[in-house]
C-alpha cells in the first residue's frame, strides 16, 4: 500500500477538475495529486503535485484537509492506495495544460461524474456541502465498477 494526495480547486460553486492524459486513470476527470514521495510531508506532496499538474502555486497554510479514503482493488492488490484529500480556495497563478493532465472548470451543478471515477459520485458532493469524511472505497475485479463505499 502506498499514500497518495488529491487536492480540488473551488471558487464561487466552481471546481476544477483535470482530464487525466497519461498513466494510472487515463481518460478520467479528476483532482490533483498523485503519490507521497519519500522525505516529503502529505502537504509538501499537494502543493508539488498541484504544481505539476496543473501549474498552480498554492501555499501550505492554504490547503483544507476534508477526507482520508482508502481505496481497495480486490483484483489487484498492488494497486491498494490512501488518499489525503484537499480543498484550495485561495492560490497563485492560472491552471495550464501539463504533460499528464488538462484541466477545466465546471459548475457544481455540471461536475461529469459519468466521466469519473465512479466513487467520486459517493463522497465528493459531500465534501463539496462542507463535510469531512474518512472511509474505504471497493473496487471489483475490472478495478472500475464500485463494489461498496463505506463512508463515515
Amino acid at each position: 500500500m502506498y499514500s497518495t494526495t488529491l487536492c480540488f480547486l473551488i471558487t464561487e460553486r466552481k471546481i476544477l477538475l483535470g482530464m487525466k492524459k497519461t498513466g494510472f486513470g487515463q481518460g478520467k476527470y479528476n483532482g490533483f495529486g498523485g503519490k507521497i514521495k519519500q522525505g516529503e510531508t502529505v502537504l509538501q506532496a499537494t502543493v508539488r503535485e498541484l504544481k505539476e499538474e496543473s501549474g498552480i502555486t498554492v501555499k501550505e497554510e492554504q490547503l483544507e484537509q476534508v477526507g482520508f479514503l482508502d481505496f481497495v482493488f480486490l483484483a489487484s492488490p498492488q494497486l491498494r492506495h490512501d488518499v489525503h484529500i484537499f480543498l484550495a480556495q485561495t492560490w497563485q497563478g492560472q491552471p495550464v495544460v501539463t504533460e499528464e493532465m488538462k484541466p477545466e472548470w465546471f459548475l457544481f451543478s455540471d461536475i461529469p461524474y459519468s466521466e469519473m471515477w465512479q466513487d467520486d459520485l459517493y463522497w465528493l458532493p459531500k465534501i463539496l456541502a462542507g463535510k469531512k469524511i474518512t472511509g474505504t472505497v471497493i473496487f471489483s475485479d475490472n478495478n472500475e465498477d464500485v463494489c461498496e463505499v463505506i463512508l463515515s
